[in-house]
Formats: structure tokens, sequence, C-alpha cells
């Protein structure tokens, strides 16, 4: 399932440090989750990524965009930039500063 781009989508994409901390890189991983020569982590199937996917460790889990799960918590949750926007972080936490 191909996710049409909206005008803004490069911008976000481009404040992601790719830690891979929202697809299970500390913990137990999406199987698509890769790292490349630089160390910053990757979805192979970026595009089609959404819908049921498992884990390297079997488990079975819901991909969603990331701004379905912002706000929640996960390992390492503090590197992710998106978590650390001024505007996600006003959005989702009420004006305060993470």
């Amino acid at each position: 399932m191909q996710q049409d781009k909206t005008p803004e989508e490069p911008y976000w994409e481009s404040i992601c440090r790719r830690c891979g901390g929202c697809c299970g890189a500390f913990d137990d991983p999406c199987q698509h989750l890769k790292k490349d020569g630089n160390k910053q982590y990757f979805c192979e199937i970026y595009p089609n990524r959404l819908g049921t996917r498992k884990t390297i460790g079997g488990e079975n889990f819901n991909c969603v965009p990331i701004k379905k799960i912002i706000n929640t918590s996960w390992k390492n949750d503090w590197l992710c930039a998106y978590k650390n926007h001024p505007a996600i972080s006003k959005n989702y936490y009420g004006d305060k500063e993470i």
C-alpha cells in the first residue's frame, strides 16, 4: 500500500535522525529495519511499510505513521528528533518542551 506524500512530508522526513527506535532497533526490531554504511537505520520497504509486519523475534505488530505513536514511549525514545521538535512537543505535550 503506497502512501501519497503531502507537501510537508519531505520536511518532516528530513528531520528524522534514522535512529530506528520507533521501529524497535533497541529492542525487537522489525524484520525490514536495516542499517546502512553510516550506521543509520532505514526501512527496506518504506513506501509500503504500513500494515501488519513481524519483528525479528517473530512478533506481529501494526506499522503505523510516526504521528500515530509519537505520544507513546519506546526504548531510547529520547533520541527521536520528532519527539524533540518544538512543533511536535507543543502539539502533543501541551507547550512543554522536551
